[in-house]
């Protein structure tokens, strides 16, 4: 098997599909990466057995059909270093030979007959989704997820799928994020599969690097067990995190008192906050009085800060009591000039964030010691 490529779309695509390889893990042929050569087209594959991933390489020259496993991190490693436009990669037995411009590899190679097969994308009848819409939504939800979890299914996104919209939704039981996608969104077909699949977290950042036009779309088939992906170059196979998602929308609180505020100058002052609290002082205590919102914090050893804020406010005065780090992770995935707007009850019951293109946010108060 000889191939000739762009140095630097190898490399690109050898880095997408190492995002799936693990770097530890019992069974070592999962550490490399096939290379398959067919009818002219070469296609990466690599898989941890719970997430894999299909690359077709674009612009390869290829002379003749073959696969054979190459080492991931090391590939990639070589790709990244050498200098040459092109490259080329010849398999001679078990051995892969690379060169470029005046550089010269040899490595031992693995056949690839024990390695597990990814599926590929064969659905007729599947739901499609803008790829800017789902680069947000995703960036939107995933810091919310508890990849530690053993509790519920709370390691993943769940997405509620529907004709014309679908929901996603992540939740660590402290806090909540969902978004809503309504237009950018439709069908093809009739899909039958899971309409509530939970994907893991490391599916959906492995989704969200494959999407690179905004305006592609990217298409979604949903089975019992797994889900598979099309975006771009890359089909993406994930099996679904197990367990029950929490009734989440029965914790989104419906607060009566609103605080509008502008993210730049809220973020600004979420961090001048954060910078007085440790992993034993974690409360910042939040007063909303009088057109001013005060941040208040002490830990011990370290000092204690108090951060003004001016803000729209003229109802009775409330003081709550948040893991900022957790408001801090809202902020950080929106625009600083955008608009939010904060929902309060009082200061012992959940707070709502949401945003004029539907995004919610809910974070739960921390119980205050004064």
């Amino acid at each position: 098997m000889r191939l000739t490529c762009n140095r630097q779309s190898l490399a690109s695509a050898f880095g997408t599909v190492s995002g799936v390889v693990p770097s530890r893990t019992p069974k070592e042929i999962l550490k490399n990466i096939k290379v398959q050569a067919q009818s002219g087209k070469v296609t990466l594959i690599g898989t941890d057995q719970e997430v894999g991933i299909r690359y077709d390489v674009p612009g390869v020259e290829s002379a003749t059909d073959g696969e054979i496993l190459v080492p991931s991190a090391r590939i990639k490693t070589i790709l990244t270093e050498i200098g040459g436009e092109t490259v080329e990669i010849n398999v001679k037995g078990t051995t892969v030979h690379i060169e470029s411009g005046f550089s010269h590899f040899q490595l031992s190679a693995i056949d690839p007959t024990e390695f597990p097969p990814v599926a590929d994308f064969t659905a007729d009848a599947f739901h499609v989704i803008q790829g800017l819409a789902l680069r947000a939504a995703i960036r939107r939800t995933i810091f919310a997820t508890d990849v530690e979890s053993t509790r519920y299914a709370l390691g993943g996104v769940l997405l509620e799928l529907a004709a014309d919209r679908i929901a996603f939704v992540a939740t660590d039981s402290r806090r909540l994020a969902l978004v809503e996608v309504l237009n950018q969104c439709r069908v093809e077909g009739k899909p039958n599969g899971n309409t509530t699949p939970v994907i893991p977290a490391k599916a959906m950042a492995i989704i969200e690097r494959s999407i690179v036009d905004d305006e592609a779309e990217v298409h979604l088939s949903s089975h019992t067990n797994h889900v598979l992906v099309r975006s771009g170059n890359a089909t993406i196979y994930s099996r679904l995190v197990e367990g029950r998602f929490p009734r989440y929308r029965d914790v989104v609180p419906k607060g009566e008192i609103t605080v509008d505020l502008v993210v730049g100058p809220f973020h600004a002052a979420v961090r001048q906050a954060l910078i007085v609290t440790d992993e034993e002082s974690r409360g910042v205590d939040l007063t909303f009085r009088d057109g001013k919102l005060t941040f208040a914090s002490e830990a011990a050893d370290v000092g204690t800060s108090k951060i003004d804020m001016p803000i729209s406010y003229d109802a009775e005065p409330i003081t709550t009591t948040f893991d900022l780090r957790f408001i801090a992770e809202f902020l950080r995935v929106l625009e600083p000039e955008k608009s939010i707007r904060l929902h309060l009850i009082d200061g012992d019951r959940a707070a709502k964030f949401t945003t004029e293109d539907g995004y919610v946010y809910v974070i739960m108060p921390l119980s205050r010691t004064k």
